[in-house]
């Protein structure tokens, strides 16, 4: 090559590399942290929000009448049927069982001698 051609080149050529500016190039990490973390971020939000609108409700007015209640220590060999007809004998005794069971938590009808229970009595 001669020195026209070269010279010619020179001036033909795009900008210099000291007054180019640098070319951003992304990898595909760089892609996938880009893209993928404000995604995963929204999904997070979108998620919390859905979680918040669908939880359930506790109403304070939906509660019934009052139930008066006496606490009772269980005699050995006393059932919950025996208790239900003792301190609400105007009620049928499976409603009144049902009502001892769901107001103390228990698991079964089952109770065991000492066992202090709380005891729907009659108004």
């Amino acid at each position: 090559m001669s020195s026209t051609e070269l010279s010619t080149r020179a001036a033909v050529s795009p900008r210099s590399s000291a007054t180019q500016s640098p070319v951003l190039r992304l990898t595909r990490r760089g892609r996938v942290l880009l893209v993928g973390v404000p995604m995963m971020l929204l999904t997070v939000f979108l998620l919390i929000a859905a979680a918040s609108f669908t939880s359930v409700a506790q109403a304070a007015g939906d509660q019934g009448p009052l139930t008066n209640t006496q606490e009772v220590s269980v005699a050995a060999g006393e059932t919950l049927w025996a208790l239900a007809a003792e301190f609400a004998p105007d009620r049928d005794p499976r409603d009144v069982v049902a009502d001892i069971v769901e107001i103390n938590a228990l698991e079964s009808s089952v109770v065991q001698a000492g066992q202090t229970l709380s005891v729907p009595v009659a108004p």
